[in-house]
C-alpha cells in the first residue's frame, strides 16, 4: 500500500474516523439528575455499535485502503472505494435518527409516554463524524483541492559537487541508469550480445526528438502507464513520492521509465514535478 497516493479529501477520512472512535466511548445519554449513574456509550447499544460506529469505520477503512492499492479489488462489479462511500452515507443517515430518538422507542412504551433522555456527547460527535466523513467521501472526486496528494512530493535530490561520485539506486535524480538494453543489475554473459539477452537480430533505434532531453518527474497523484503499442490496459501505475525517467516526448504524452526497466506512455502529464 502507497501513502503517497492518498488524497486531502483522504485525510479528512481519517481524521473523521477517528472522531467518530473517540465519540463511541462518550455516554450517548444525557440525562437531567443523573450524576452518578453510569450511562452506556455506544459499545453497549447494538444497533448504535452497528449501523453507526462500525458502519462509519468499515467506510472509512475501505476508502482508504481503496486508494493505496495499484488496483482496487472489486465486489459484485463495484469498487472497494464505492462500497465505502456507500458505508459511510449509511452511518451519518444512522446517527441522524440517533439524535432524532436517542431512546430509540422505549420511551413509547404503556399509556402515557415520557419523553427520555436526550442526546448525550457521544450521539452529538457521532453525527458530527459521519457527516463530516460522508461529505468528503463524496466530495473528494469532484473538488480538486481535496484530491491534491496528503503528503508533500520530495524535493529533487541536491546537485552533486564536481567529481562526486552520484548515489547508487533507481528512482531520484543523479541516479546511475542501466545501459539500454541490459536488464536492471544483470550483466553480460560470455558468447551472449550486451544486455543478458539471446543473440537477436540488431535493431535499429530510433533517434530521440532533437529538442527533446531526458529529465526526472514525479506525478502529483498515481497514474496508470499503458503500453508503447497503444494497448488500453495499463502495465504499471506511476506513485507520487518516486522520481522516473522521461526518455521521449509524443506530443502531450512521455514515454518513462519505471525502477524494474519497463517503459510505456504516460498519458496524463498535467501537474508533474520536474527533477
Amino acid at each position: 500500500m502507497n501513502i503517497r497516493s492518498l488524497t486531502r479529501g483522504d485525510g479528512v477520512v481519517i481524521g473523521a474516523a477517528v472522531l467518530l472512535f473517540i465519540a463511541s466511548f462518550l455516554d450517548i445519554y444525557s440525562v437531567d439528575g443523573a450524576e452518578g449513574i453510569d450511562l452506556p456509550n455506544a459499545w453497549g447499544s447494538g444497533p448504535l455499535l452497528l449501523g453507526v460506529v462500525l458502519a462509519g469505520l468499515i467506510g472509512a477503512a475501505l476508502i482508504v485502503v481503496a486508494r493505496g492499492l495499484p488496483q482496487a479489488p472489486k465486489v459484485a462489479g463495484l469498487d472497494l472505494g464505492q462500497f465505502g462511500v456507500a458505508f459511510t452515507v449509511f452511518a451519518a443517515w444512522s446517527a441522524l435518527g440517533n439524535i432524532f430518538d436517542p431512546a430509540g422507542g422505549a420511551n413509547n412504551v404503556g399509556e402515557s409516554s415520557s419523553s427520555g433522555p436526550d442526546a448525550g456527547t457521544g450521539l452529538i460527535l457521532a453525527l458530527i463524524a459521519t457527516l463530516v466523513l460522508a461529505a468528503a467521501a463524496i466530495a473528494t472526486p469532484l473538488v480538486p483541492a481535496l484530491q491534491a496528494p496528503l503528503l508533500p512530493t520530495p524535493s529533487p535530490a541536491a546537485p552533486q559537487p564536481y567529481g562526486a561520485q552520484p548515489p547508487a539506486g533507481y528512482g531520484y535524480p543523479g541516479a546511475q541508469q542501466p545501459q539500454a538494453g541490459q536488464p536492471y543489475g544483470g550483466q553480460p554473459q560470455a558468447g551472449q550480445p550486451f544486455g543478458g539477452g539471446q543473440p537477436q537480430q540488431a535493431q535499429q533505434p530510433q533517434a530521440p526528438a532533437a529538442d527533446f532531453s531526458p529529465f526526472w518527474f514525479a506525478v502529483p497523484v498515481a497514474r496508470p502507464l499503458f503500453a508503447e503499442d497503444g494497448s488500453p490496459t495499463p502495465i504499471a501505475e506511476l506513485a507520487p513520492g518516486t522520481w522516473y525517467l522521461a526518455v521521449e516526448q509524443r506530443g502531450p504524452a512521455l514515454v518513462a521509465q519505471t525502477q524494474d526497466g519497463r517503459r510505456g506512455v504516460l498519458q496524463d502529464t498535467s501537474g508533474i514535478q520536474r527533477g
